[in-house]
């Protein structure tokens, strides 16, 4: 991900956010563009970034409003362990 030894914590946190929400901890693919907003947020604050996938949707449309509940259970961990987290940093 990013240097001067990032790259372990943010797999340390990856793993965290993977252990509560059952989300699988992934590297992106090759032929990815590496042009949205968390690969900005990371080159320009040298802290670890991070893109959730949520939810079950056709592409080019939005999740449908019946997977909301679903999704906020799931994600709920994810953002209070990344609050802990930031605090760290």
């Amino acid at each position: 991900m990013i240097g001067n030894g990032k790259i372990k914590e943010s797999y340390e946190i990856g793993k965290k956010f993977e252990t509560v929400s059952g989300y699988l901890l992934t590297k992106p693919e090759k032929d990815s563009s590496f042009a949205g907003y968390k690969d900005w947020f990371v080159e320009n604050f040298l802290k670890p970034g991070y893109t959730i996938e949520v939810g079950r949707g056709k592409e080019g449309e939005a999740l449908p409003i019946e997977q909301a509940d679903e999704i906020l259970e799931r994600v709920e961990e994810i953002f209070l362990i990344a609050l802990q987290e930031a605090k760290k940093l």
